[in-house]
């Protein structure tokens, strides 16, 4: 991974959407495209959309997982802006909208199960 540019990594949180995105994921270490888009009640392609800006940024990585993609912050994400996400993620408690998000993503834990579900049994395990 090339080294992330403040430029390159301010100009991909610069949308709310993805600042949403951004501020579960540091709260949670690992989400699928399907959690996100119930959590933030938007269109999966408004999310896939956002999600791919902040792949292209190097911000998250992603892995398939049978039809699903899951996400999470880029292991290799320096430190000077995983710190600069906490702090973005603290600073997003005290608004509604944020808080809102993460009382449905916690709201919709089967969801969760539904995703590895369908993953089990499309790689043979489980069921």
């Amino acid at each position: 991974m090339t080294s992330l540019s403040l430029e390159v990594f301010t100009k991909a949180l610069a949308d709310q959407t993805r600042l949403r995105i951004l501020s579960l994921l540091v709260q949670y270490p690992e989400l699928c495209v399907c959690e996100l888009t119930e959590a933030l009640g938007l269109a999966q392609p408004k999310i896939s959309r956002h999600l791919a800006i902040l792949r292209e940024a190097s911000v998250l990585q992603d892995r398939k997982l049978g039809l699903w993609v899951h996400y999470q912050l880029h292991p290799q994400l320096s430190p000077w802006a995983q710190a600069m996400l906490k702090q973005l993620q603290l600073a997003s408690q005290n608004e509604a909208i944020y808080q809102k998000d993460s009382r449905r993503l916690q709201a919709i834990t089967r969801i969760k199960m539904l995703c590895s579900e369908s993953s089990m049994s499309l790689t043979g395990q489980g069921s």
